[in-house]
């Protein structure tokens, strides 16, 4: 933040009407907006007694269009520890990695949700450090469509696949509730392809900043004339995707009016758009997440009764990745395996005191802060493997930690690096293995010699060869 009295942002962009509606957003978290309308005009600003105090940038890579980087490398060379945030209309990863590498704090895709842009802000000048590595990662990676693939062994984690799972082939509406970042689109993304409206029409509505009469036109439709401003007709969802699924998100945060509204189309199957005389008949099934535990909200009088009834046919809850520490692991080779994918980054392996970090670390931004993290780490590391010193925020919010022996009990269990991240030797991974397996199945060793596929003599031959007391 500039200063201790005023907020302000400078916004690079050369459309009037994109300016006016992000300076009316930055205007509710108390933001006063500068405009520049090219990167020569807002280089000569920097320089102004209102430039000096500039809490933020914000700029739309299409002013500067491929010198955007260039851009964002110049203002950072001026002023290091301003904040510059990139808005673009491409979803390419390999230009996300080039405006992080510039020195872009953030990376927001078109069209920005009112909420996303005002929590880039938030995260991108909250004075207490760190805030760079652990703020939400701008755009996720492609999602993973299919259970299979879905990571994780804790037993909460498998319940909610398997009640998924069971809901995907069936009609009745779905209601997933977990945490922010918990991955509950991606799951009824997963549920919507096994289910057997797989090839029908599927849209995602982020319910979350947007108004109430956007989502009401957008969902329902409109006929000319409804309301001022009304020009055209507009198609409602429930008509375009008829026969298919709505993915609903945050729809804790749906308008009480409108919920009372999406339940009786869900209870008469006949949505009329608003200004129409005439209704018609829709097949449509709703996937449902929310932040927040819908019953209490229905309890206080903030959710409708009736929908969330229609909704809670199928019931599942995503636990938070605190809760299933033990598949941090897993979690982050996979991520680091997708983001190797991406172009303009190379894969990489984690070293055991990187993964050792990762598992102390309690994650309030869940499984969707962990690839973020993983994938900041990714972009400025020039090493093959992740070791502790690529997360520096996150060891700064940890504060030494000499001993995480217990994180790696219940993670990994075996060290495979080194500190600077070179493999161990065979030898000595495959001693720590016995141990580890003689101490997990208390010295029983038929079971032991069975679990690692050797014969019992093998295995005590390797404790001969490797020093191994068998009693370890």
């Amino acid at each position: 933040m500039a200063d201790g009295e005023t907020r302000l942002l400078m916004l690079i962009d050369d459309e009037p009407v994109q300016s006016r509606l992000v300076g009316a957003l930055a205007a509710r978290e108390g933001w006063r907006t500068l405009v520049a309308e090219s990167a020569e005009e807002a280089l000569a600003k920097l320089d102004t007694p209102e430039g000096r105090r500039l809490g933020a940038v914000l700029l739309d890579q299409w002013v500067p269009g491929d010198d955007a980087c260039n851009l964002i490398r110049e203002i950072k060379a001026r002023r290091p520890t301003l904040p510059v945030l990139m808005i673009t209309a491409s979803t390419s990863p390999l230009l996300a990695v080039e405006a992080m590498r510039a020195g872009a704090t953030d990376y927001l895709i078109k069209p920005v949700a009112a909420e996303r842009l005002l929590l880039a802000l938030r995260s991108a000048t909250r004075p207490e450090p760190p805030r760079f590595e652990l703020q939400p990662l701008a755009e996720k990676l492609v999602g993973t469509l299919d259970f299979d693939t879905m990571v994780g062994t804790a037993p909460p984690f498998r319940t909610a696949l398997a009640k998924a799972a069971t809901a995907a082939r069936g009609h009745a509406h779905v209601l997933v509730e977990g945490e922010t970042g918990t991955g509950k689109e991606m799951l009824l993304r997963a549920v919507h392809s096994s289910s057997p409206r797989a090839k029908l029409e599927m849209r995602a509505v982020p319910i979350g900043g947007t108004s109430a009469g956007s989502i009401e036109s957008l969902l329902f439709g409109h006929e000319k004339g409804a309301f001022p401003g009304a020009f055209n007709r507009q198609v409602g969802l429930f008509e375009s995707c008829d026969g298919g699924t709505l993915i609903l998100d945050e729809i804790d945060r749906l308008d009480p009016l409108i919920q009372v509204r999406l339940a009786e189309v869900l209870e008469t199957g006949i949505v009329r758009p608003t200004g129409s005389q005439h209704g018609f008949r829709i097949d449509i099934r709703i996937l449902a997440a929310s932040d927040r535990p819908l019953a209490p909200l229905v309890e206080s009088g903030e959710f409708s009764a009736d929908l969330y009834g229609l909704l809670n046919a199928a019931h599942i809850h995503l636990p938070p990745l605190r809760e299933r520490a033990g598949d941090i692991p897993a979690l982050t080779r996979f991520f680091l395996s997708r983001i190797g994918q991406q172009p303009g980054l190379r894969h990489h392996s984690i070293a055991d005191s990187g993964l050792h970090l990762l598992e102390a670390y309690h994650w309030p931004g869940n499984v969707r802060q962990l690839q973020a993290v993983l994938f900041r780490a990714a972009v400025f590391s020039e090493q093959e493997a992740l070791t502790a010193e690529s997360f520096p925020q996150l060891s700064e919010l940890l504060g030494d930690m000499e001993d995480r022996t217990e994180s790696r009990q219940r993670g990994l269990g075996v060290m495979l690096y080194t500190d600077d991240g070179n493999l161990r030797p065979l030898e000595e991974i495959e001693a720590d293995v016995i141990r580890l397996a003689i101490g997990h199945y208390r010295g029983r060793m038929t079971e032991v010699a069975r679990r690692l596929g050797i014969g019992r003599s093998t295995l005590y031959r390797k404790l001969s060869e490797l020093g191994i007391d068998n009693a370890a």
